[in-house]
């Protein structure tokens, strides 16, 4: 190349680099869509900065001969890290880039146009600009990731930080926690309700907790406020509600759990009642366990008014409970369970069927014969009137209370 040739394009260039930095805003913001809509009133001032430090590092390599190295782009790495904070993504910046090495070619060819020497100074240089674009986007790509990667762990951090306190009952500082709350829609006086799910069978290989709350968070979309994190192989949602029916959750967190299931993440989902302020997360947290708890190891989602009396106090008992539980009801059960457990199904049955052997018979595709047998012998077994509801109701207590999972609590 031409050293004339050369001087004459870093001088043309560098003579008309703002008009060079404004063509490229204007089409940076009418082709890229985060730009325009980024809200930080620094964002194009900051762009045309490193945009011009870009540019003249092209004209500098070019003017010494020399191709570009790392310390060229000092700028690039504090301008990418600010690019994460304004919310625009690295698809875009890249895309940026892209838009800045088209428009200072451009300037290029236009400078070298009226003179053949130049001109064919101008191709040789293609190589050059190319190459001096690649170093540049590659430290920016770096910074932007690493950047990105701080960001996201102080977030998680954050939001931790902010989930522990919540349950725990404290009061959250003024800061970076509380302002995470408010842009989550969590207000101290707001309602909210408590989610925890949990996975029922060890995730494959390549499965993550962290993957399945992202799939969680995309599905639902942005629209769905409140703070989710992973904490202690598990996942804890609290979440702000508009109105204190909490199962108007259950339909869009069903249509999430089928998702993860087809993807072989099978969740045990507990939700709690609707609480009024944060203060009573707490209180909400143990109902979420407690509804998990009622599905046994089994996937799915239950809301806690989705349980009945009986299912809340068996998940709800104390060592005292099963104390009370008569000799002959606790001996019963355990007989019937080294057997093959077909009294306590039948007693189940029949009290599904509103204390009808028939139909009891019917659910069990069983003769009703052998119900009306088997109800016999369980009144004699355990001294119950299986007429009387007081009796009834003793009963499948003791059942539903002896027969839970070890490890339902």
């Amino acid at each position: 190349m031409s050293t004339d040739s050369i001087r004459r394009i870093v001088s043309g260039v560098r003579d008309g680099l703002p008009g060079t930095v404004e063509v490229f805003l204007t089409r940076t913001w009418e082709q890229v869509p985060a730009y325009a809509a980024s809200p930080d009133p620094n964002l194009r001032s900051d762009v045309a900065s490193h945009a011009e430090a870009v540019f003249r590092a092209v004209l500098i390599t070019l003017e010494e001969g020399r191709d570009a190295v790392r310390e060229d782009f000092h700028l690039s790495a504090d301008q990418a890290a600010n690019r994460v904070r304004q919310g625009v993504a690295l698809a875009d910046f890249l895309q940026a880039f892209r838009l800045g090495q088209v428009a200072l070619w451009e300037r290029i060819v236009e400078i070298a146009a009226p003179d053949p020497e130049t001109s064919q100074a101008a191709l040789a240089a293609a190589a050059h600009v190319m190459q001096v674009i690649e170093v540049g986007s590659t430290v920016a790509a770096e910074a932007y990731l690493n950047t990105q990667q701080l960001e996201l762990a102080e977030g998680d951090r954050i939001r931790r930080d902010l989930v522990e306190d919540l349950l725990a009952g404290r009061e959250v500082p003024a800061g970076p926690r509380l302002e995470v709350a408010r842009s989550c829609g969590l207000e101290r006086d707001g309602r909210v309700a408590v989610i925890i799910a949990v996975p029922v069978r060890p995730l494959r290989v390549g499965q993550s907790l962290r993957e399945a709350l992202r799939i969680i968070r995309t599905e639902l979309g942005p629209a769905q406020e409140g703070v989710a994190v992973i904490q202690q192989e598990q996942m804890i949602g609290i979440l702000p509600v508009a109105t204190d029916d909490v199962q108007a959750l259950v339909p869009d967190l069903r249509r999430v759990h089928r998702q993860l299931a087809r993807q072989g993440i099978d969740l045990a989902v507990g939700v709690s009642t609707v609480h009024p302020g944060w203060a009573s997360a707490p209180a909400a947290y143990a109902e979420a366990g407690i509804a998990r708890d009622s599905l046994a190891g089994e996937p799915g989602v239950v809301a806690l008014p989705m349980l009945s009396t009986v299912d809340y106090l068996v998940l709800r008992e104390d060592p005292t409970v099963r104390r009370l539980i008569r000799p002959e009801l606790r001996q019963f059960v355990a007989d019937d369970l080294a057997r093959d457990g077909a009294m306590i199904e039948t007693m189940l049955a029949y009290v599904a069927s509103d204390l009808n052997a028939k139909l009891a018979a019917e659910r069990l595709h069983m003769h009703v014969n052998t119900a009306y047998y088997r109800l016999e012998r369980i009144a004699e077994r355990t001294g119950c009137d299986l007429r009387r509801f007081a009796d009834v109701e003793e009963l499948i207590f003791a059942i539903r209370l002896l027969t839970k999972p070890r490890g339902v609590s």
